[in-house]
């Protein structure tokens, strides 16, 4: 099993309509890939929020090529319409991790 892990800051500004829009809008257009059979979202404790929550939003793919055909086929129209909402107002950065349990 394959986490792909995004962990975001948001202005504070916005945090609510993000998560609203999160949920509704962009997490399901992720999950219509077709590459990812799960997700979960958390909001990070114990951090300095005086320039936003941090939240880290995780998605399960069965193997590395469903994770590199959603980076290929998906991800940069999805990440562009993200830019395009929030523009400037959080910051991104994602890793890749595999399930060893």
């Amino acid at each position: 099993m394959i986490v792909y892990n995004i962990t975001v800051k948001i202005d504070p500004a916005i945090e609510e309509e993000w998560i609203q829009w999160q949920q509704q809008e962009h997490i399901p257009e992720i999950m219509a890939s077709g590459q990812f059979t799960q997700w979960k979202i958390f909001r990070l404790l114990e951090q300095d929020d005086t320039e936003g929550m941090t939240f880290v939003i995780q998605y399960f793919a069965p193997a590395m090529e469903n994770y590199y055909r959603y980076i290929e086929e998906f991800a940069p129209a999805l990440r562009q319409k993200a830019f395009d909402k929030w523009g400037e107002r959080f910051i991104a950065f994602r890793t890749v991790m595999e399930v060893v349990n």
